[in-house]
């Protein structure tokens, strides 16, 4: 059983470092018109240690989940969400909105 259960662990803490963070974007969807200056980014970020949105850093619950409002200029935004895990991978997400 304790052997079993080593097992399990190091495949765990191994699938950790073989897939890296991850970071999915739930809403607002990439290329969506918005119409008020306002927006709220809502997401889930996995086997992270920091993740930043426009270089600055957000905060997770304990489930990987964030929201963060952001302010629009008029027209094209591009917002860079990076995240990084404790073993140093790193990823970046670019969220693409128009606001009109």
């Amino acid at each position: 059983f304790v052997l079993l259960l080593i097992f399990g662990y190091t495949f765990y803490e191994f699938q950790r470092v073989a897939f890296g963070p991850k970071i999915s974007i739930t809403s607002p969807q990439n290329g969506a018109l918005i119409s008020t200056s306002e927006v709220e980014i809502i997401g889930v970020a996995q086997n992270i240690k920091e993740i930043s949105l426009d270089d600055r850093k957000i905060f997770i619950d304990e489930q990987g989940n964030f929201k963060e409002k952001v302010l629009l200029s008029y027209g094209y935004n591009a917002l860079v969400l990076k995240a990084s895990d404790k073993f140093g991978q790193k990823i970046e997400k670019i969220l693409e909105v128009i606001y009109k």
